[in-house]
């Protein structure tokens, strides 16, 4: 199969079995625009890796120095195929076109509960917001019921931030975290609900006050980025 390239996932997709994340540190502005280039030709310069390889997307930090790495997959298999026979290559091109690449971690994820944009909203995301939870040791009850406590927050919410269009909340298969890959219109309406009154995204709720101080939880973050690169495979044999 040919490479096509893709704005964006697909995140409504039913045939996704897992989820693979990663962010890589670049240094800089300059190394940022460089690797996602570098990635664009060791990819498109090659067939297509694997038919279980569904979609990969790598989205630019708005600190100008990090890559934020989303690829959608049919299963674990189809993963472990690729990464012994694929993936090195790749990225000994992409090494060597921009050397000293951090790369700081691979997490495996199941996508559990989403609230996609309404049948008749065509917003398009002008910003990808990635909220990292992370939880002091491994439970996958605990995972599943911060997510439905978050979505009690937001159902209940009076004044939901009008610029947030979804958000896609997954949980790592080891049952350490949760991460939401939440699409915004722009940067600017993330910066400003920030903004609002209340601790975060969110009104000040008994609801998101539980979310806020659910027992167990450790640390994460929250960083905004823009897609960079999509990648699909095409037709072709």
């Amino acid at each position: 199969m040919s490479v096509r390239f893709a704005s964006r996932p697909d995140l409504a997709r039913n045939d996704v079995g897992l989820v693979k994340a990663s962010t890589w540190d670049v240094g800089t502005p300059e190394r940022q625009r460089r690797t996602v280039e570098a990635i664009r030709e060791a990819w498109a310069r090659r067939d297509w890796p694997h038919p279980g390889l569904l979609s990969y997307t790598v989205h630019a930090g708005e600190d100008g120095k990090t890559l934020f790495h989303y690829s959608q997959w049919s299963g674990e298999q189809a993963y472990q195929d690729f990464f012994r026979h694929g993936r090195d290559e790749r990225n000994a091109d992409i090494d060597a076109a921009v050397p000293g690449i951090r790369r700081l971690g691979l997490h495996t994820l199941e996508l559990y509960r989403s609230t996609p944009p309404r049948k008749d909203d065509g917003r398009e995301p002008g910003c990808v917001v990635i909220v990292d939870v992370e939880f002091e040791g491994p439970d996958k009850a605990r995972q599943r019921d911060w997510v439905d406590t978050v979505f009690e927050a937001l159902g209940t919410d009076p004044t939901p931030a009008p610029g947030g269009i979804s958000g896609h909340f997954h949980v790592s298969t080891d049952g350490t975290r949760v991460l939401n890959y939440a699409e915004w219109e722009s940067a600017r309406a993330h910066i400003d609900a920030l903004a609002a009154p209340g601790a975060g995204i969110g009104s000040r709720t008994p609801q998101w006050e539980r979310v806020q101080s659910y027992p167990g939880v450790t640390g994460g973050g929250v960083h905004r980025y823009t897609p960079a690169l999509g990648l699909r495979p095409g037709a072709g044999g």
